[in-house]
């Protein structure tokens, strides 16, 4: 199926823009954006709105779309959110099913080390993480988390790109909740996510 401009436009500064470490602090030129695209500004301009509507983007009078670098408070708070949900479906994940979806994502995120794979390795993350969150079978819990993708995608797809060796790392930490998890060691699953976790906001935090 073919996409709308606006779709397009929606998925690109959200995806391409938003994760890009170079257009942190400073604003988006739409014309800029439509012509890469090769659109009109007004598909640009509601995607921007759409955007705004998520806080993803600043709509400032007479200036544009400004994209805010994420705060220290704005990571510390989303991995705070992301700790909470996570540790919680450490209880659950102890089985076959969650644990084999799990291997899978990592297996993949093994495959996708390199620079100019980083969304495909951050898609792959996502998969690992979201493998956790669902095996509590908690639909309001498993949607809360997703409501957290966007932000997370964003900070992690800027930390790859500014901390070398962070994929490497990331490996290394999934590894270990997997590990916890597959010997079903609920206890030391939550310390491995909590240490994984922990390095994320770190890193995060310094990019």
């Amino acid at each position: 199926m073919r996409l709308s401009g606006r779709e397009r436009a929606y998925d690109f500064v959200k995806n391409q823009l938003l994760t890009d470490p170079q257009v942190q602090g400073t604003f988006i030129n739409e014309q800029v954006v439509a012509d890469q695209l090769g659109v009109s500004r007004t598909p640009i301009r509601e995607a921007l709105l759409m955007l705004a509507a998520q806080q993803l983007v600043e709509l400032v009078p007479k200036r544009g779309a400004y994209v805010a670098p994420m705060s220290g408070r704005e990571l510390t708070e989303l991995v705070e959110a992301r700790g909470v949900i996570e540790r919680h479906a450490a209880t659950f994940a102890c089985h076959d099913g969650p644990v084999a979806e799990m291997r899978d994502a990592l297996a993949a995120q093994h495959l996708l080390r390199s620079a100019g794979q980083a969304r495909e390795f951050i898609e792959a993350d996502t998969r690992f993480h979201d493998a956790l969150v669902r095996s509590t079978g908690n639909d309001i819990l498993t949607r809360t988390y997703e409501g957290l993708r966007d932000r997370q995608n964003r900070a992690g797809r800027i930390a790859l790109a500014n901390v070398p060796g962070r994929q490497d790392s990331v490996l290394t930490e999934h590894a270990a909740i997997l590990d916890a998890l597959a010997e079903q060691d609920v206890e030391r699953a939550r310390q491995a996510i909590d240490a994984h976790l922990r390095e994320t906001l770190r890193v995060q935090l310094i990019s």
